[in-house]
């Protein structure tokens, strides 16, 4: 009979705790609970170790590795967003968006709670939207239709195309939508982007900005539009990043540098097929103006749906590095990707993802880009010493809910 009794209150508070819950849901009947859970199995040669002080720079041997990876066509993650009507054709609106990683239950983007977008802020029919918080950067929401792979997570070049700091902390950004036509711009007062350093004698970069006195520190900003109207789409973007520079020996700050990125981009699509490519310009320099890295970076590429389950993804990307610290004689680097991805059924799909990269790891990782790609997902695809090119091939399975 005590037992009994006791299962009667148990029963009693979850039904408070479900009335409460549905209470609480009602109020906010505009709130969305969202995600993606991408799991895969990868092959990749040729793969060493991120170099550092630690290994003396040194890539180390040249292994194989047989692994299991978070996020192949998606990073893995969940999140909630919602939206509340002020009246007069206005909205609040935010995202908290979480990515981790699904192999092993750990949150990505440096171990952050909501690292992949975390924001708040009105929204206007009639003028568009600002928003507060950490976000992606202006280039990279406007090239994101402008991509073949789409920006797929294990092996597309993202931060060769638009830089490591695509997502931004303590930004402001505007998005607008006129017809046809996308405006984008955003101002970071401090990016949170921290890079150390992957080459002998070369600095350290980013860091958490905000400094008192040093408004420019770690500061980014940049725009983009869009026009997307039937079979043709076309897009131009800027972005520049002032990262803190550092130096490697003592960690202090010895000002700020200037990277700064240029692009175009184009589209067209025909019956079941699109083709789209495009052009980068880049150009980093140090806190006293001198040239870090200058390089072109163009992509070309195509998808196709076989049929209504069945879509196929070509992508070629190639950088022509003109100058590399002192070096003007840097091998270019360049990838072929390859994505077939079938559909089970509206929130549920497999694929196959594989590419060769020669010059550099996938992803183009290389010193280049500090090591981003590999630092970023845990997994290295650093070239190892001896090494000038790295295939990797992954079978997959997305779920989305």
């Amino acid at each position: 009979m005590k037992l009994s009794g006791n299962l009667s209150k148990l029963n009693l508070a979850l039904i408070a705790v479900g009335a409460i819950c549905a209470g609480s849901a009602h109020a906010q009947s505009g709130v969305t609970l969202y995600g993606v859970a991408d799991m895969n199995v990868e092959f990749a040669n040729h793969v060493g170790t991120v170099p550092s002080a630690a290994n003396k720079f040194n890539a180390g041997p040249s292994n194989s590795v047989y692994r299991m990876d978070s996020g192949g066509l998606s990073g893995s993650r969940w999140g909630l967003r919602g939206t509340e009507d002020l009246g007069n054709g206005m909205k609040s609106v935010f995202v908290l968006e979480s990515g981790f990683n699904l192999d092993t239950g750990t949150s990505q983007q440096s171990s952050r709670l909501f690292g992949r977008q975390a924001y708040v802020g009105v929204q206007s029919t009639r003028f568009g939207q600002v928003t507060f918080g950490r976000q992606y950067t202006s280039i990279f929401e406007g090239l994101a239709n402008f991509v073949p792979a789409s920006f797929a997570t294990q092996y597309e070049p993202i931060v060769m195309l638009t830089g490591a700091n695509f997502r931004e902390d303590n930004t402001i950004k505007y998005s607008g939508q006129f017809g046809p036509v996308s405006a984008l711009a955003h101002w970071s007062f401090g990016t949170g982007l921290a890079l150390p350093t992957t080459v002998a004698n070369g600095p350290l970069l980013g860091g958490n900005g905000e400094v008192p006195g040093q408004f420019r520190r770690d500061t980014a900003y940049g725009a983009a539009l869009t026009y997307i109207a039937g079979p043709v789409g076309v897009a131009v973007a800027y972005d520049q990043f002032n990262p803190t520079i550092s130096n490697p020996l003592t960690a202090a700050a010895l000002g700020s540098g200037s990277f700064k990125k240029a692009t175009i981009a184009g589209s067209y699509a025909f019956g079941p097929a699109k083709i789209m490519g495009g052009y980068r310009w880049g150009q980093n320099k140090d806190q006293n103006g001198g040239l870090i890295e200058r390089d072109d970076f163009y992509w070309i590429g195509a998808n196709y749906q076989v049929t209504p389950a069945l879509g196929l993804t070509l992508e070629y990307d190639y950088d022509h590095v003109k100058r590399f610290f002192a070096s003007t004689s840097t091998p270019n680097p360049w990838q072929v990707a390859f994505i077939a991805d079938y559909t089970l059924s509206k929130r549920t799909d497999v694929y196959l993802t594989t590419a060769y990269a020669k010059n550099a790891g996938l992803g183009l990782d290389s010193a280049m880009i500090g090591y981003a790609n590999s630092l970023s997902l845990g997994n290295s695809y650093t070239l190892a010493s001896g090494q000038s090119n790295m295939l990797g091939v992954a079978v997959g399975i997305r779920h989305k809910f």
